[in-house]
């Protein structure tokens, strides 16, 4: 299969040319080592089960010897190795020069006092799977670049993705392998990745043997949780209800896990003090790396989404947060959401260094497009009003699953997701 254009590329050949390293983040199959390829000349493959043993016991005696091969070399897998990391930092201060080494890694290591900070030496890069963009079922013909630079003629553009398609794409997942298979097929990618992640990922991760069932159950409570951003209570009791001598503790100890396999990630809240700081709520709002691992969590299917329409207005709000992620780290931006006590919200809020913002709410139909533009004015004008500092956002938008781009009377763009790129 020809390789398909990440739009992390252009991070990962920037960041080489100014620092001896970078370690790409992400979960596993999202194509981390296939685009690191696209950048190295020689790779070691930690996970080879003819060479493992003796590559880990390399690294424990003799780790420079597999830090040899032409440069840029590719680590795959590193944190199964942790002590190369201080191998690779030593042989960059020795040579003082750029793009040396490439690392990538699945899971976020065991905490290691020996292990240096790699500050100066090392750039962190994280990684998702496919946006749509990417995988080319957004058509691109509206960019969040050009809507920031003030082109924002969007009316008129059509997405290609049906109901019933966008319903497809969710439970499928943005896996690189997964687009060369048919659809039956290409659905089943996620389902096994869900498996394998419950019946050994999650103790492998660190050597703990970890309950499957109770990973499954805590996922699934997890999913039904996405989106929202009140404390772990509604989780608690949801897991507590299957398990009902299980302690909180232990049940934070499978969701860090968790975390530290790139499953399951948070928003952070967004805190422009507009009003007094105990009025925001700052706790993060629960997505996953990608829907698809959330509909295997659910046991649903394209069909039962389409049937279900709330929990597919759930689910499509984390595919948004997904691809809105990747488009905003591309151009120099993050997400975050707000919510106050008051009970105005905003699901996406699109930041940048230099203090520009743009407020984006997201809707899967179109029959509460009126509502979300109503909410994104009234927040504009408690912004507005309250820390003029901050300026006016730099436009609100409304991402929808519809199939036509137009602009509301009072300037909101609405943007079907089958139309956006970076």
């Amino acid at each position: 299969m020809k390789y398909i254009n990440r739009l992390v590329d252009r991070e990962i050949q920037d960041k080489l040319e100014t620092t001896g390293a970078i370690v790409i983040k992400g979960p596993k199959w999202c194509g981390k080592t296939t685009s690191a390829k696209q950048f190295t000349k020689s790779f070691l493959e930690l996970q080879d089960p003819d060479l493992q043993e003796n590559y880990l016991e390399l690294a424990k005696t003799k780790p420079s010897l597999l830090l040899e091969g032409l440069k840029p070399r590719l680590i795959d897998e590193w944190q199964l190795a942790p002590k190369l990391w201080n191998a690779v930092r030593y042989s960059i201060d020795k040579s003082s020069l750029v793009s040396q080494f490439i690392l990538t890694g699945s899971s976020t290591p065991t905490e290691d006092p020996t292990l240096h900070s790699g500050t100066g030496r090392f750039a962190i890069i994280k990684m998702k799977s496919m946006s749509l963009y990417e995988s080319r079922e957004s058509n691109g013909t509206i960019s969040l670049s050009d809507i920031l630079m003030g082109k924002k003629d969007i009316d008129g553009k059509v997405s290609n993705l049906t109901y019933e398609k966008l319903a497809y794409v969710l439970c499928r997942g943005g896996w690189p392998n997964s687009l060369k298979l048919d659809e039956k097929k290409a659905l089943d990618v996620a389902k096994n990745y869900f498996d394998v992640l419950c019946e050994s990922d999650v103790s492998r991760v660190d050597g703990v043997k970890r309950n499957p069932l109770l990973t499954k159950t805590i996922l699934k409570s997890y999913a039904r949780q996405i989106a929202t951003i009140d404390s772990n209570k509604a989780l608690f009791d949801d897991i507590k209800a299957n398990y009902s001598d299980i302690s909180e503790r232990t049940i934070k100890d499978y969701l860090d896990v968790l975390k530290k396999l790139y499953i399951i990630e948070e928003v952070e809240a967004w805190n422009p003090n507009i009003r007094s700081k105990t009025a925001i709520r700052l706790a993060p709002k629960k997505t996953m790396v990608d829907p698809s691992l959330a509909v295997s969590a659910l046991g649903s299917s394209p069909k039962d989404l389409m049937l279900d329409v709330k929990t597919f207005g759930v689910l499509f709000e984390n595919l948004v947060n997904r691809d809105l992620s990747i488009y905003a780290n591309s151009i120099g931006g993050y997400l975050r959401h707000y919510r106050d006590r008051f009970g105005l919200e905003c699901d996406n809020v699109l930041h940048f260094d230099n203090g520009k913002y743009a407020l984006i709410e997201v809707k899967l139909g179109g029959h509460r497009i009126k509502e979300a533009e109503e909410n994104l004015h009234k927040l504009k004008r408690l912004i507005v009003e309250n820390e003029p500092r901050l300026g006016h956002p730099e436009f609100l938008m409304v991402i929808t699953g519809t199939d036509l781009a137009y602009t509301t009377e009072t300037g909101v763009l609405v943007v079907p997701l089958g139309c956006l790129k970076n």
